[in-house]
């Protein structure tokens, strides 16, 4: 019988600091699609030159390291971490190792609706190396990345399923978007993730041998890849084997992990301050400041919708994973206070509409007041639920209001009792088999009754006031 094992997961992400300009030279830090047009003497390591720290990337990595409750060091060193790669020109990168700009801190999550919190043991900055092209045989360098500034963000082995990795992740993202401190993009690499995974019998607390799993670039290839790996190593010690401590690479058409290299130590890296950089020194009042400037993280967002507003943790969640559907939510909020139904309308409604259509919320042709407008037009009875999807799709397709289509169209519902009274007196009259079959107990037939009346105001009679007129006409209420 196969033992039952617990998953033991440790994040290291690395993300990109959105800055004008490389870590220690002038040269841009923005994509270029021309290979190795952004470079200079300093990110290429020529010999004599100096680097100088940029200081827009410490105030954004402090931002991070704030916004994840760590605690900023006043004073770090960077250093250089030795190995040698064809896109490290250096043949090191400088980075941070014994003292880094921030320790400790947490983020917060959330899985099927349930909060979690995984640790974090470190923030530190370091600047990211090329990228190797592969073509026709051959492999090229690209040097335009080297030099951008990152952060690495290492976690605490907290997680326990590929589903919790992944939701970390995408926890990540939310927080490095909405400081501004990165575009947290995991499709255009901006975003990486490193994975330590190793399994333990369940119920013991020792841990057990852990592997580094590279080269995932979506939150599908993080939980594939954790998922693979967790049933890999439960095979291998069922059939008696040992799990190596291992580097590991991600093969998303094989949908398997390869082994890559044996996994290195610190040591192997041989860290020494560098000689070139003074020690990183962050004044508190600077920290402070930063602190100041920090606006609602998502989990506050996701508290506050789901406690103050009522919504569903899952509408929440929605609304709160893009940046531009959580600006558009609260602008209509003021406008239209009824959240629970204007988060289904934005969500299930309109984002459709505008996938289909190939446009976005931002921008886009149907703004917070209009929907909002959409909206009141529907509580107040002047149009039903179903026009007003109908309206919304025309409001996509032309960027009209809904009060402009309406009166254009004619369509506003006929709210008026005396006007429906009228109506369904005179289909009692035309129509007295029907209702005395009504008033002997066929209490559906009374949706005849309510069709001709559709059917006679032109699919305008407000369907609530006239059910409640028919109900009272046959004394069922």
């Amino acid at each position: 019988m196969a033992r039952e094992y617990e998953t033991v997961i440790g994040l290291e992400a690395h993300a990109h600091l959105k800055t004008r300009t490389k870590l220690f030279c002038a040269c841009s830090a923005q994509p270029d699609p021309a290979p190795n047009s952004h470079v200079c003497p300093v990110c290429t390591g020529m010999p004599g030159v100096l680097p100088v720290m940029n200081k827009e990337a410490v105030r954004l990595a402090v931002r991070t390291a704030l916004a994840m409750s760590c605690r900023v060091q006043t004073a770090s060193v960077m250093a250089r971490k030795n190995y040698f790669y064809p896109d490290l020109p250096k043949n090191y990168q400088i980075s941070q190792y014994e003292r880094p700009l921030a320790t400790d801190g947490e983020v917060p999550f959330h899985v099927q609706g349930t909060r979690r919190t995984v640790r974090l043991v470190r923030i530190h900055m370091e600047e990211d190396a090329g990228r190797l092209l592969h073509e026709g045989g051959a492999s090229l360098v690209d040097y335009n990345r080297c030099g951008v500034p990152l952060v690495e963000i290492v976690s605490q082995p907290d997680l326990r399923t590929p589903e919790e990795a992944a939701e970390y992740l995408k926890a990540l993202r939310n927080i490095l978007r909405y400081i501004g401190a990165s575009e947290a993009n995991m499709e255009e690499g901006n975003l990486r993730c490193d994975a330590n995974i190793s399994i333990r019998p369940a119920g013991d607390g020792a841990l057990g041998t852990k592997v580094e799993i590279k080269n995932m670039n979506s939150f599908r290839h993080v939980q594939q890849a954790l998922a693979f790996e967790a049933k890999r190593q439960a095979e291998l010690t069922d059939r008696g084997g040992r799990v190596a401590q291992e580097t590991r690479l991600w093969d998303p058409e094989a949908l398997a992990t390869r082994s890559m290299r044996s996994k290195e130590e610190a040591h192997d890296y041989r860290y020494f301050p560098d000689p070139d950089l003074l020690p990183l020194s962050v004044p508190q009042i600077w920290v402070d400041e930063i602190a100041r400037e920090i606006p609602e993280l998502p989990a506050q967002k996701i508290e506050k919708y789901t406690r103050d507003l009522g919504l569903p943790a899952s509408d929440a969640q929605t609304l709160v994973d893009d940046l531009e559907l959580v600006a558009f939510f609260e602008e209509a909020l003021r406008s239209y206070p009824e959240a629970r139904p204007l988060a289904n309308w934005l969500t299930s409604e309109l984002v459709g509409l505008l996938r289909q259509a190939g446009k976005t919320i931002a921008g886009g042709p149907v703004g917070p007041t209009a929907l909002a407008g959409l909206l009141g037009e529907v509580d107040s009875g002047r149009i039903s639920g179903k026009m007003g999807k109908e309206l919304l799709a025309e409001m996509v397709s032309t960027g009209a209001s809904a009060a402009s289509i309406i009166e254009k169209k004619g369509l506003r519902q006929i709210t008026d009792e005396g006007d429906l009274e009228r109506v369904v007196d005179s289909l009692i009259a035309k129509f007295p088999n029907e209702r005395k079959r009504v008033e002997a107990g066929e209490i559906k037939l009374m949706q005849f009754f309510v069709g001709q009346a559709m059917k006679e105001t032109g699919g305008k009679a407000n369907p609530p006031k006239l059910q409640a007129i028919l109900r009272r006409k046959f004394r069922l209420s």
